[in-house]
């Protein structure tokens, strides 16, 4: 039986994608990020079955991480933790990071097995991306309105008493939008009036800059990304007077460990081209 048109044009596809892969840095790049999601998506729906067994029970996000950590391998990002034995203590706490692009998402799920028991503040938009919005709120994620600060500010302080109680991390990324720059923009104030008012410790994770990344460019090549986790900064004794003082500390510690890290990962990748 002759092999039909689909079944040609499906073979010449697979064919020449090694090609494109290798020569075409756009078409690399765009590959990759659709590998990426696809894979997501895929294991969000193999795993809503079990996922609704145990509904908003964090714990399912060390399931979904070790489905998709070992994506990392065909995304070509190396990841290195240092500081792990502050994200394994078993502890409330909120955590800060620096937030650059959707591979973060990649990033906690190589460290989530660690933290164990976390959650994340996530813009409501993100419910709406079925499947993976409907396994990441099954899984506990806390979803806001960003155009509605006193709801927003309701819905954490709740999940805040649930988190101190069953001591649980909750992840905020206090820049508020993805900036893939090399630099920590400056902090929002949300995540600072809840640890001070819940009088949990700041927990900063710094991750190294994503140097083999540019939305601007089209450029996704391999690379090296350090994720640092920092000794908690109390919050004991502080009050709302003090937010201004709490963001600046973090954020200089935060800049101080970025600073350095980038240098490491840019030297070392330009190390490896020699």
């Amino acid at each position: 039986m002759a092999p039909s048109c689909f079944e040609v044009i499906l073979v010449g596809f697979i064919l020449v994608l090694p090609f494109l892969f290798e020569m075409s840095r756009t078409f690399r790049y765009y590959f990759k990020f659709l590998l990426y999601y696809g894979y997501v998506m895929m294991f969000s729906i193999i795993l809503l079955p079990i996922m609704l067994l145990r509904p908003w029970n964090v714990k399912n996000l060390i399931l979904a991480s070790s489905m998709c950590s070992c994506l990392t391998n065909f995304l070509g990002v190396r990841w290195e933790l240092r500081g792990r034995e502050h994200l394994e203590q078993e502890r409330a706490c909120i955590i800060v990071a620096n937030h650059q692009s959707s591979l973060d998402i990649l990033g906690m799920f190589q460290i989530w097995p660690v933290m164990e028991k976390c959650t994340v503040v996530a813009k409501k938009e993100i419910f709406y991306a079925w499947p993976f919005g409907l396994s990441a709120w099954l899984s506990g994620l806390i979803f806001i309105d960003r155009m509605n600060s006193d709801k927003a500010r309701s819905v954490i302080n709740t999940a805040t008493n649930y988190i101190k109680d069953k001591k649980i991390k909750l992840w905020i990324f206090p820049e508020g939008t993805r900036h893939n720059t090399g630099q920590i923009h400056p902090f929002k104030k949300g995540a600072f009036h809840v640890a001070i008012n819940s009088q949990l410790p700041i927990l900063p994770v710094v991750f190294s800059s994503y140097y083999f990344l540019s939305s601007e460019e089209k450029r996704f090549d391999s690379g090296r990304v350090i994720i640092t986790s920092l000794p908690p900064i109390s919050t004991e004794g502080l009050n709302t007077d003090d937010i201004e003082y709490l963001m600046e500390k973090t954020h200089n510690v935060m800049m101080e460990v970025l600073r350095a890290t980038n240098c490491e990962v840019q030297f070392s990748s330009a190390s490896a081209t020699f």
